[in-house]
């Protein structure tokens, strides 16, 4: 068993092998907090959270580690216009995250570090990089000196001689104006922290540098984060873990965007589509299922037809649960191992599509047995399908989506309650044979949403699609 991932620093798919037998460490780009999160902040911890699932499946102990950016440019601009205090705004915005990341069904990480937590460790590592020559003073400030490391950009493999980056607004003192800051002055007015250099506060860059050493030491296995973080923020990670003496990571992953329109969605470009709204509009997994299974090196494309196709897809999935489970009268136990043609495509670069592609043909199999009333390879067929879904935090029985939440669970419960109401009419008209009657109902469930099918038990209904 050898899993192989697509490594950004080698832009090739390589066998994994941890630094630590039976280990996995992975850092991943978490938050920074100025707005509540879109589907697309979303997307990445997805990502990262099946991949963390399916190493755990294979037997790694994984120590999984996403920090939150709480101090920056944005949540200081944001913190001026609303005239609140900066850590109120990443305060709120935290929350609103970690409520996205847990309604989608994400497993917390082993540690959650905020940077404003993490000032020692910072200045440390700027002081180590002062005196290996490869970080400077200049009025207030400490600069990385990108010409001090020849490996500079070996990332984003970009020529620093061709690369423009202008000086920042109201910044002098810089040997050149493509030397990042790792530390800003402090501005009257900003949260600022004291240092052996005078007051400031942390630049985006040293934040994940610091923590990462902090949490997984000197090297470690997965750096990951979304593509639109290679340069410049993965870069001048490197950058300074580097030079400080530090290995850092290993293997670089990187997830694609959410796009609409054929643009990356983000709140600058005002095309975002928040969580929280999502949330009150579609099942909480079926927007996993959306955002999770296509590959995560592919772009996916946001459209509410893409979206009803998703929950058109699920709903397939969680019927055959849902038979088999009423047919059993008790929940059926995950398979000890999921099929091999499952294994073997989310050990290909953690390969989703093809993988799901393996839980719908099981899916099927296992409707052919019920229709042939072979109850044995239905039970069979459901405990690998939950195997399968217990991997990519599908799985309909498992507690987290038993309720999907509070709102959702009283709103089923109430919604329950009337159609059952509806339902007994129809039975009551069935015991009469007066069937135009009960036909009628049915067709008016249907025109309303939803789908009824008679069983053993009685009728179940569940949400057509849309």
């Amino acid at each position: 068993m050898t899993i192989r991932l697509y490594d950004t620093s080698a832009r090739q798919i390589r066998d994994f092998a941890p630094l630590t037998p039976g280990c996995v460490s992975i850092y991943l780009c978490g938050a920074t907090v100025q707005a509540a999160p879109h589907i697309g902040h979303i997307r990445s911890y997805l990502n990262f959270d099946i991949m963390r699932r399916w190493f755990r499946y294979r037997g790694y102990d994984v120590t999984f580690i996403r920090n939150v950016t709480d101090i920056d440019d944005k949540i200081i601009a944001k913190a001026a216009d609303q005239n609140r205090p900066w850590w109120s705004i990443g305060y709120d915005n935290e929350r609103a995250f970690n409520d996205g990341y847990n309604a989608l069904g994400c497993l917390p990480p082993t540690y959650e570090p905020r940077a404003t937590g993490h000032v020692p460790e910072m200045i440390e590592m700027m002081r180590g990089l002062i005196e290996r020559g490869h970080a400077y003073e200049a009025d207030g400030s400490i600069y990385f000196d990108v010409r001090s490391w020849p490996a500079y950009l070996e990332l984003s493999r970009q020529d620093l001689d061709e690369m423009r980056q202008p000086a920042e607004e109201g910044i002098t003192g810089k040997r050149d104006p493509r030397d990042f800051a790792m530390w800003k002055a402090a501005k009257p007015g900003e949260p600022d922290w004291e240092t052996p250099w005078g007051r400031g506060r942390p630049g985006w860059h040293l934040e994940c540098s610091a923590m990462a050493h902090k949490y997984l030491g000197s090297v470690f296995d997965i750096h990951g984060g979304g593509l639109d973080l290679i340069f410049p923020h993965h870069e001048n990670e490197i950058a300074q873990a580097k030079a400080y003496g530090d290995e850092f990571a290993r293997y670089w992953v990187h997830n694609a965007w959410v796009t609409m329109s054929g643009e990356k969605m983000s709140k600058s470009l005002g095309n975002s589509v928040l969580v929280s709204e999502m949330v009150k509009t579609w099942r909480p997994i079926v927007l996993r299922y959306y955002l999770g299974t296509p590959h995560y090196r592919s772009m996916i494309e946001y459209s509410e037809d893409a979206l009803r196709e998703a929950e058109s897809a699920f709903a397939r999935i969680e019927g055959f649960v849902q038979r088999v489970t009423e047919m059993t009268g008790k929940a059926v136990e995950p398979a000890a191992e999921v099929p091999p043609a499952f294994a073997e495509a989310m050990d290909d670069d953690l390969g989703v599509p093809q993988a799901l592609a393996v839980v719908h043909t099981t899916v099927r199999q296992g409707n052919s047995a019920l229709a042939a009333d072979d109850k044995e390879a239905a039970v069979a067929r459901l405990a690998e399908v939950r195997a399968m879904l217990g991997v990519l935090g599908l799985d309909p029985l498992d507690a987290h989506w038993a309720g999907e939440s509070d709102r959702g669970e009283d709103l089923h419960g109430v919604v329950d309650s009337l159609v059952r109401l509806v339902l007994d009419q129809r039975e009551a008209a069935r015991a009469r044979k007066d069937w135009a009657t009960a036909d009628a109902i049915r067709d008016q469930l249907g025109q309303s949403g939803l789908t009824i099918e008679d069983g053993p038990q009685g009728p179940r209904w569940s949400l057509g699609p849309r």
